[in-house]
């Protein structure tokens, strides 16, 4: 495994699905995660967001009321959200090519199909952890930069370079 100090993360896991959460339990406490916090929905986990103080969240996208999409975009853009920066993998049954771009589009960092791989979870984990995306924001979108590959020998008409503002 990385170097990654996986006992110092605290995850906030949010899923309809009781055995889904205790399968994602399961699989951080295999990591070495001890703090996690467990919602059943978005309103719940709104709620718990400013005190768990979570590093990361693993959110369904298929939630009662409020929907993992529309959770996303209140943590990137509430002004009430007490971390727009928390990184967010999408851990969801939904896999359409339209859903995972809803998804990117929402600010989500990672996605990952159900069923879950413990190996397919860890690297999701690495990656927001030792990868991270810098946010922009534009008219539309704040959040990871949705660009995963870095083209600098593209000049065309829709290289959006200048209209984009790094936020640290």
């Amino acid at each position: 495994m990385s170097g990654i100090r996986f006992d110092r993360l605290r995850v906030m896991i949010v899923d309809d699905n009781l055995h889904m959460r205790r399968l994602i339990v399961a699989i951080m406490q295999a990591f070495g995660v001890r703090e996690y916090f467990e919602a059943h929905d978005a309103e719940q986990a709104w709620a718990a967001l400013p005190n768990a103080k979570p590093d990361i969240i693993i959110l369904d996208w298929q939630l009662p009321g409020i929907t993992g999409i529309e959770f996303a975009r209140l943590v990137r853009t509430s002004p009430k959200s007490t971390n727009p920066f928390v990184p967010i993998i999408m851990l969801t049954g939904h896999t359409h090519v339209d859903h995972v771009r809803q998804a990117r589009d929402a600010g989500i960092n990672e996605f990952l199909a159900k069923p879950v791989s413990v190996k397919a979870m860890l690297v999701r984990l690495i990656n927001v952890i030792e990868n991270p995306r810098p946010f922009v924001r534009c008219d539309t979108y704040f959040g990871p930069c949705r660009r995963r590959k870095s083209i600098t020998a593209y000049q065309g008409r829709e290289r959006r370079e200048p209209d984009l503002v790094t936020v640290d």
